[in-house]
């Protein structure tokens, strides 16, 4: 990890957080971000200075349920303690789900191999303040199968400027493992699983994907705007309160693992 001693033990941990009073995982200078606060409790905890490195910079307004950290610190307990210590004084929208010492090398951004993000649409006829908390407010009536028709487009390994901008680099190129929406009661679910996602790559296409729903785009439009390539192209991002990230995928991990058969029972 940059910054940190090589002797300190590096942790790995798996953090879920309602975002939607919170500036996004990235620290900022002003206001409340998820790794800002994971570092100002582990500075009180370890009274030093503490690094935290996530697997994604989920925007302002984004939730997760498997946002997977890692940090070096000089902690003198046990794991058991530090997780406790980290519950008892994190915010209230912010919990430390699972806690395990990393193995050498461990980075949660790059080697990461899958990233399973859930978008969820509220079907519901009248406004509900608590659920849309959570959801984009749509209503009934959106063409799910033409939808699905379209999001197949999107499976493979495709150059997706059309869809978002790489946080590094220049490169645009991502692999779409899987790809899916699925009705449950009054909610419509979108699940995307790939190796690497573009900022605002989700939110873009579903955005996109919801025009299809409502008649506005054809399915095979989604197919011409991977070939054009121009982010102006898309739709509006969807916005971030229906947005988690579920759970990050690493070549030596079950635990955390993306299991294609929850896709449809994980809420």
């Amino acid at each position: 990890m940059a910054n940190q001693p090589p002797d300190l033990p590096l942790y790995r941990a798996i953090v879920e957080y309602d975002g939607s009073d919170l500036l996004g995982f990235q620290i900022q200078a002003e206001g409340r971000t998820v790794q800002g606060e994971l570092e100002r409790v582990l500075l009180r905890l370890c009274q030093d200075p503490v690094r935290v490195i996530g697997a994604g910079r989920t925007d302002s307004g984004v939730h997760a349920r498997g946002q997977v950290i890692a940090f070096s610190a000089a902690w003198k307990h046990s794991l058991q303690d530090l997780h406790r210590a980290l519950n008892a004084l994190l915010p209230a929208d912010i919990a430390v789900q699972s806690l395990e010492l990393a193995p050498p090398g461990f980075r949660p951004r790059f080697s990461a191999t899958k990233r399973w993000y859930r978008y969820q649409v509220g079907l519901w006829p009248h406004r509900s303040p608590i659920r849309s908390r959570y959801a984009w407010e749509l209503g009934p009536g959106l063409d799910v199968q033409s939808m699905n028709a379209a999001a197949a487009h999107l499976a493979g390994e495709h150059d997706f400027a059309s869809f978002g901008q790489p946080t590094q680099g220049i490169v645009t190129v991502r692999t779409v493992f899987s790809v899916l929406w699925h009705q449950q009661d009054l909610y419509l679910y979108f699940d995307i699983i790939a190796n690497a996602f573009l900022r605002r790559m989700v939110r873009n296409v579903v955005g996109t994907l919801v025009e299809v729903g409502r008649g506005h785009r054809s399915p095979d439009d989604v197919f011409s705007l991977l070939e054009r390539r121009d982010l102006s192209l898309s739709a509006p991002p969807a916005p971030p309160q229906g947005l988690f990230l579920m759970a990050v995928t690493y070549p030596d991990d079950t635990e955390t693992g993306i299991d294609s058969r929850r896709l449809r029972s994980v809420a």
